[in-house]
């Protein structure tokens, strides 16, 4: 692909223009959105609460399920009033170096929350594999160490991207059709050759996320292994349970971000709102759905919620 710029001319400023066909709906459709951003905001807060304030829930799975929260309500603030700012005021206007912030926010969140699911994983081997080790394994101080890892891999691995977006010159259309910033959907709209933007990308989706799922993967069949290698049916069936949560919220979180890829790059006759919409599903149904299924899998983070809003009952 050869460089052209002829005009000289790199816009600043895009416009967001939403969910492309589907103008006339976006009232309606902000509803949805409104009130899944309300349930995650809400759920994730309070499960962060109920785990700081209780002691007895200082450990490691807790823990791991604080810090997905904590980037859970991240992924969502960082896309959904945008756009329902856009769907409620029009208000697709962002600045380019806006838009790159949103963009490395929500990657670098989404890239995040793949490792604590990954670390979730392997809390859940060393809790049903190495039971009577689980404590001296997993201290505080590592589980420490290990939160800031995960971050500080998002953050390494999608700052370059920053700066290969900010080399670029977007001499071509500035109207974005979509709700939020995204890597390649801003990048294709710049004069540049853009593959060494496509070639990172693939492979910082690779060394990551796919890498995170294919771990997880073998974690749980090892987890398995074990499993049905006990003696006891209660014990197995106490130790599947312990699984069942962190299995739906992996499911949640993969499931639509396979499917959203897989119809980028194969579902070409799909109309183009409905890759806006699944792109959305990715960053709406994990926030909303996260706290929701571990209030009702957890039976400590339940009793505590009663507790809060039924103090005189037990």
């Amino acid at each position: 692909m050869m460089t052209l710029n002829h005009t000289g001319v790199s816009h600043t400023v895009f416009h967001l223009l939403g969910i492309p066909g589907l103008e006339d709906q976006h009232i309606w459709i902000s509803i949805p959105f409104f009130i899944s951003y309300a349930i995650a905001l809400f759920g994730n807060s309070l499960v962060i609460c109920i785990i700081f304030t209780k002691r007895s829930l200082h450990e490691p799975m807790y823990l791991f399920l604080c810090m997905l929260a904590g980037a859970d309500i991240v992924l969502s603030t960082c896309t959904v009033p945008q756009a329902l700012a856009i769907f409620w005021f029009h208000a697709g206007e962002i600045s380019l170096d806006r838009c790159i912030t949103q963009f490395f926010i929500t990657h670098s969140t989404f890239m995040s929350e793949s490792g604590i699911l990954l670390v979730m994983a392997f809390d859940r081997y060393i809790a049903i594999c190495f039971p009577l080790r689980y404590s001296t394994i997993l201290t505080h101080t590592l589980i420490g160490k290990i939160g800031v890892t995960i971050f500080l891999r998002s953050y390494c691995t999608i700052s370059p991207i920053v700066f290969l977006l900010k080399r670029l010159n977007f001499c071509q259309n500035n109207i974005i059709p979509h709700t939020f910033c995204e890597h390649i959907g801003l990048a294709k709209y710049a004069c540049n050759d853009i593959r060494v933007n496509i070639w990172y990308g693939l492979f910082v989706l690779m060394s990551t996320v796919v890498l995170d799922a294919l771990l997880i993967f073998i974690s749980y069949v090892l987890i398995l292994h074990a499993v049905f290698h006990m003696s006891s049916q209660d014990a197995r069936h106490k130790a599947l349970n312990t699984c069942g949560s962190h299995v739906c919220i992996i499911i949640l979180f993969y499931g639509p971000a396979i499917f959203t890829i897989l119809t980028q790059r194969f579902g070409h006759h799909i109309p183009p709102h409905i890759h806006i919409l699944l792109a959305n599903v990715c960053v709406l149904a994990p926030p909303m759905l996260n706290p929701i299924i571990y209030g009702i899998k957890t039976k400590q983070i339940r009793e505590q919620v009663a507790h809060i809003f039924f103090p005189k009952q037990k």
